[in-house]
């Protein structure tokens, strides 16, 4: 298996669209605007941070397979009620971890340790062993069609490859980073599917 490389410079290259561009331009434009908004409008941002955080949650699990009821959710995610079961404690820890990033984003660095805390963060309400620890075995993802026949999806970096690649990942988006040529909205994607490894 060939060593994945992270390379970032290649973006520079990149021709992008008109879409595209007009879309980063607007992203940056309402980020210059959004301390306006923050003095201004504290209630309706408010507001929009707590459905933000409903609907990412409520995403990014079953995206994951993972599942409970609307009203739970809310529950779950207002701090409400205690999770019930393995799915609820895996919702109940992200959102705490969505919310450590929103409140403290600008302490938490792009490095394996930070990495590695965030995933224990995640599992915090679990009894699973491997929280805040890399995987320790080899796996293949897999798909069925709609005959029910399964295919090789992708595969992965051998688990024991795992850290050096993730040290090397974090360094190489830190480097572009502070390089500042390449905008982050650019780096930000490629450095999550790169941490797919």
């Amino acid at each position: 298996m060939a060593v994945k490389e992270f390379d970032y410079r290649e973006l520079k290259k990149l021709t992008l669209g008109h879409d595209l561009l007009n879309m980063l331009t607007k992203i940056h434009e309402y980020k210059g605007k959004q301390e306006l908004h923050i003095a201004t409008k504290p209630e309706i941002l408010n507001k929009l941070t707590d459905l933000a955080l409903i609907q990412s949650t409520e995403a990014s699990n079953k995206i994951e397979g993972i599942a409970t009821t609307d009203g739970r959710l809310k529950q779950i995610v207002a701090e409400k009620v205690k999770p019930r079961n393995q799915d609820e404690e895996e919702i109940a820890g992200y959102r705490d971890v969505l919310k450590l990033i929103h409140d403290s984003y600008e302490y938490i660095r792009i490095v394996l340790n930070d990495i590695l805390t965030l995933h224990k963060n995640l599992y915090n309400y679990s009894a699973k062993s491997y929280k805040g620890k890399f995987k320790s075995g080899d796996n293949v993802i897999t798909e069925k069609d709609l005959d029910g026949n399964e295919r090789v999806r992708f595969v992965p970096a051998p688990a024991y490859l795992i850290p050096d690649l993730i040290e090397e990942l974090c360094y190489q988006y830190n480097q572009a980073i502070q390089k500042a040529e390449i905008d982050p909205l650019l780096l930000i994607p490629c450095f999550v599917l790169d941490s797919s490894v």
